[in-house]
C-alpha cells in the first residue's frame, strides 16, 4: 500500500496583488495534472471568485486543489493596498508555517506579499524569508534561486553593496556553505554536492590588487569547507564561472551579493525560476517576482514563476526532484 500523498500550502500573498489571481489561473493549469501531490490554497474564498469573474477565468477546484477559506479583514480591490488586510497576510503565513512544523503539509509555495503595506500596518515585516525563519525558531536561512539549468545561492541578500563587504564574516560563510551543502543532500538528493564560490571584487581580487576580501574571508573559508568535506572551489571571478564550461563542473553558484548573482539567474529563467529558502526544517519555495499591483486583476498575469515553485516543492515532498 501507498501511504497518504503530500499535502502543500499555497499561500494566496497579497490580496490587492496579482497572488490571487495566479492561483487561480494555476487551479486551470493543474486540472487534470497530477503532480502526486494535493495542493491548500489558503486564501478568503469569497476573494478568490470574485477576481475569478473579473479576470474571466473559472476558479478550478478538484480533489488535489482545495481552498482553506480565511476570511479578509477588509474588502479588496484589485491594485489598491489596504492596511487593515496587513493582519490577513500575517494569518496566512503563519497558519502555512504552522501547518508545516506540525506535518500537516509537506512544504509552502509562496505568492508575492506587499512589504510597506504590512509594516504601514505597523507590522514589523523584513520578508517572506525572515517571517518563516523566526516562526521556526530563529534559524538564519540561506535565499537560494534556481532556475532549469542554474541555481545561485547569495551569502548576503538586501543590503546596500557598501555594506556587503563587512558582512561577509568567517562565521556568516561557514554557515551559508554548510546550509548549501546539508540542503542539497538533503532536498536534492546529491551525495556531494558541488558548490562554485564567488569572488566578491572584480577578477576575484587579482590577487590582493583589487580587494582582499578573497585572500582575507572567502579563500579561508572555503578552504575550511573543503576540510569539512564541503566540495567548495573558488573563489572565481563572478565575470567567468557563469559560463557553460564552468557550470557544468558545478551544482550551485554562491554568489556574494544579491546583484552579482541574481541577473544572470534571472536572465537565464526569469517567469520560471523559484525561490527556495535553504537553511529551515520545511520547505518553503516561491515567485521571483512581486506582487505587480498594476496588473492585478487584468487577466494578463503569467503564472509560469509560482507554476514551477509549485511544480518544484512536489517533485521535492514526493523524492522525485532532479539536479
Amino acid at each position: 500500500m501507498t501511504g497518504p500523498r503530500p499535502r502543500l500550502a499555497l499561500t494566496s500573498g497579497e490580496p490587492a496583488g496579482i497572488g490571487p489571481d495566479l492561483c487561480i489561473l494555476l487551479s486551470q493549469h493543474l486540472a487534470g495534472n497530477d503532480l502526486g501531490c494535493e495542493i491548500t490554497c489558503i486564501a478568503d474564498q469569497a476573494l478568490l471568485e470574485s477576481r475569478a469573474a473579473q479576470i474571466g477565468c473559472p476558479l478550478s477546484l478538484g480533489p488535489h486543489f482545495q481552498i482553506e477559506h480565511l476570511p479578509l479583514a477588509a474588502p479588496c480591490e484589485a491594485g489598491l493596498l489596504d492596511a487593515r488586510n496587513a493582519s490577513y497576510v500575517i494569518a496566512m503565513l503563519g497558519r502555512a508555517a504552522d501547518g508545516c512544523l506540525s506535518g500537516e503539509f509537506a512544504g509552502i509555495v509562496t505568492a508575492p506579499v506587499q512589504k510597506s503595506v504590512i509594516n504601514d500596518a505597523g507590522i514589523p515585516f523584513t520578508g517572506h524569508t525572515e517571517f518563516f525563519a523566526e516562526r521556526c525558531g530563529g534559524m538564519t536561512p540561506v535565499m537560494l534561486l534556481a532556475a532549469e539549468r542554474l541555481k545561485v545561492a547569495l551569502a548576503t541578500t538586501h543590503l546596500p553593496v557598501s555594506a556587503v563587504s563587512g558582512a561577509l564574516t568567517a562565521e556568516v560563510l561557514d554557515h551559508v556553505l554548510r546550509v548549501i551543502d546539508a540542503d542539497f543532500k538533503r532536498l536534492w538528493r546529491l551525495p556531494r554536492p558541488r558548490i562554485a564560490v564567488c569572488g566578491l571584487n572584480p577578477h576575484a581580487g587579482e590577487g590582493g590588487h583589487l580587494g582582499r576580501e578573497e585572500i582575507d574571508v572567502i579563500g579561508p573559508a572555503i578552504a575550511r569547507a573543503r576540510a569539512a568535506g564541503i566540495e567548495a572551489t573558488g573563489p572565481w571571478p563572478a565575470d567567468t564561472i557563469f559560463v557553460p564550461r564552468q557550470l557544468e563542473h558545478h551544482d550551485v553558484v554562491l554568489a556574494m551579493f544579491h546583484d552579482q548573482g541574481l541577473p544572470t539567474l534571472k536572465y537565464a529563467g526569469f517567469g520560471s525560476a523559484v525561490n527556495v529558502t535553504l537553511g529551515l526544517p520545511i520547505l518553503r519555495t516561491s515567485v521571483d517576482h512581486g506582487t505587480a499591483l498594476d496588473l492585478a486583476g487584468t487577466g494578463q498575469v503569467d503564472p509560469g514563476s509560482l507554476e514551477a515553485a509549485l511544480r518544484l516543492a512536489a517533485r521535492i515532498a514526493t523524492g522525485r526532484v532532479t539536479a
